[in-house]
């Protein structure tokens, strides 16, 4: 078996392959290759798999799949593997660091103590978490594991899921809500919805004006998620007093503005989204973070432990 693996740190690679002796990991480009092991900033469209006509496995090292036509691999009879659950603590645990730098303005006392050498607290107040009503969206482990370290805050939980589970519920200790209902009542509205269809600007223009006036939002889910022109018209209206994004909408474009620009032709919807991200990025009420909850030791080598059973099942599966 053939692997292709694209690597976001060359001792992952490693790490992998001690793990998988028999396998040949090959460079990009071998058009031999049946496996292909992703991050999610590698898109895999029918292009990339015309590339590899022997492609039997694509191999995410992600909970999410849509950086990869689905359907067209199905066409073709490629497999394809994820990691679901690897990052319910990590990913929980750096939404929860980006409320408390927003609530207790962590980042704004830091620049003035190295940029300006002062002390001075005026400014700086910012306020407690226990007594205040975080919105979690979406209850998958990770929306789950963010309401049990919410009730640690002695936070209220509000949470809006497509599925109802009573029995969590009670476990947990939080309330059910329809969005809307959340958007109103929420000092924190924190997203942890996977990116599909239903989930396309799941907060929006429509509805921004639904979230509780002063309300913080976060997002470590997926750009998309959030139309980035809401989030900026709740900013501008004072709807929203500040957010934590890990997660940009086109935050591929953002990586690689000079190739957006200079391409043959450049989207006008994708340059007015760079346009408004960069607002963001220099918005003072705004914390963004280059894409790395999920980015702990622990949680990598999960991935990585989980990637490795993927391919080793799918080889063995063959092999019979």
């Amino acid at each position: 078996m053939k692997v292709i693996y694209f690597a976001k740190e060359e001792w992952e690679k490693e790490y992998v392959k001690q793990r998988l002796p028999g396998v040949e990991f090959v460079q990009d480009g071998d058009a031999d290759a049946e496996v292909l092991s992703v991050f999610v900033n590698h898109p895999v469209d029918a292009a990339q798999m015309d590339k590899y006509p022997k492609l039997k496995l694509i191999a995410t090292r992600s909970t999410g799949v849509d950086h990869i036509d689905v359907q067209e691999a199905k066409k073709r009879n490629i497999s394809v593997a994820s990691v679901p659950g690897y990052g319910a603590p990590t990913v929980a645990e750096f939404a929860f660091t980006l409320i408390l730098a927003l609530s207790r303005k962590v980042c704004d006392a830091h620049k003035q103590v190295t940029e300006t050498g002062s002390f001075s607290q005026k400014g700086l107040t910012g306020f407690d978490l226990a007594g205040k009503t975080i919105g979690v969206v979406g209850c998958g482990k990770i929306g789950q594991h963010t309401a049990r370290i919410a009730k640690g805050f002695g936070m209220l939980v509000l949470v809006s899921d497509a599925f109802k589970n009573d029995a969590l519920a009670k476990e947990i200790g939080f309330t059910y809500a329809e969005l809307p209902e959340l958007l109103g009542k929420s000092d924190v509205i924190s997203l942890h919805v996977p990116y599909m269809k239903e989930t396309h600007h799941l907060i929006n223009s429509r509805n921004v004006g639904q979230i509780k006036k002063g309300a913080y939002l976060i997002n470590t889910a997926r750009g998309a998620v959030v139309e980035t022109a809401a989030i900026v018209k709740a900013l501008e209206d004072g709807i929203l007093a500040g957010a934590g994004l890990d997660v940009l909408e086109e935050e591929g474009d953002m990586q690689d503005e000079m190739h957006l620009l200079s391409g043959p032709h450049p989207k006008e919807e994708e340059l007015k989204i760079v346009l408004e991200n960069h607002y963001l990025i220099d918005h003072p009420r705004v914390i963004i973070t280059p894409h790395i909850a999920f980015d702990t030791r622990e949680a990598i080598e999960r991935i990585l432990d989980t990637t490795v059973e993927n391919i080793k099942s799918f080889t063995n599966a063959q092999a019979r």
